[in-house]
């Protein structure tokens, strides 16, 4: 599995709290103009509730872009049970939670929730069980239970969009697994090789085109040990031809990448997958 490729694949826990219990009767007033020049309608610690069931209640009103769907936001979150105990918090640990909205990388109530705020919102949501975790056993968090999350957008940035690579024009080179590969553009660094760790850019293509996952658009390159089974066997064949500054794009048969099993719900069964891969760094 790809370490950060299948993040899609898992359902954060990462997510916060308990409301607030003070109303600040000043904040009883419309909101003010934001950066973008909207007015924004909402009344701060009024609780709204969407027709999926979601109540958001925003407890401080912050003076940020607003979120938009497929903007990469990091936060700070508390969440807890209806009863009050606490399952987790970024806080505690001091280090904000990033993910792309709407992307299905973390529960239905966070998508929707986040995209109702701007940047520099403090707000609580109270999450129905149908938007968060359902009938599922999670540990800490029992079956069929409502969620509440205090959280905080520190920021809000919309990504870079990935172009595929320009493979006109190129050969396509087929090793003895079965891996196509088409060179893009030969760097001249340092070449990858097993027990080393790469950097390595990447978009993730289905057959149709469709983009299931990129380091692109989260402006973060993935980090693993080459030759130690950290990810699929056609990255880990493909990128092994690869030196710092190469731009390829790996043609993966489904037996060198997920297989029967597929991933995440992202990647279909027996799916043949194209990556466009640049080498970054060997260290």
């Amino acid at each position: 599995m790809l370490k950060k490729i299948i993040l899609v694949a898992c359902i954060a826990l990462a997510i916060p709290a308990m409301a607030q219990k003070k109303a600040d009767k000043k904040a009883e007033k419309p909101a003010k103009k934001e950066s973008s020049n909207t007015k924004r309608t909402i009344k701060v610690n009024q609780e709204y509730t969407t027709a999926s069931g979601l109540k958001y209640k925003v407890t401080e009103l912050g003076k940020g872009k607003k979120v938009e769907v497929g903007d990469k936001v990091t936060a700070h979150y508390t969440g807890r049970l209806t009863d009050g105990v606490k399952f987790d918090s970024s806080k505690d640990r001091n280090q904000p939670f990033s993910f792309k909205v709407g992307a299905g990388m973390v529960i239905k109530g966070w998508d929707e929730g986040f995209a109702l705020l701007n940047v520099g919102d403090k707000a609580v949501f109270t999450i129905p069980p149908a938007i968060a975790y359902g009938e599922r056993n999670m540990g800490t968090i029992p079956p069929n239970s409502t969620l509440v999350f205090d959280v905080e957008v520190l920021d809000a940035v919309t990504p870079v969009t990935a172009k595929p690579f320009d493979v006109k024009g190129k050969d396509t080179l087929t090793t003895a697994s079965g891996l196509r590969y088409i060179m893009v553009n030969k760097g001249t660094g340092v070449k990858a090789e097993s027990g080393k760790t790469v950097d390595v850019h990447y978009t993730g293509y289905l057959m149709d085109g469709k983009v299931f996952d990129s380091s692109v658009e989260r402006g973060e390159p993935i980090s693993f040990p080459l030759g130690q089974n950290m990810v699929i066997r056609g990255w880990e064949e493909g990128i092994a031809l690869m030196h710092v500054g190469d731009k390829m794009r790996l043609i993966i048969p489904s037996e060198l990448g997920y297989g029967a099993n597929g991933a995440g719900g992202v990647i279909p069964p027996n799916a043949t997958l194209i990556f466009d891969v640049e080498l970054v760094n060997v260290k």
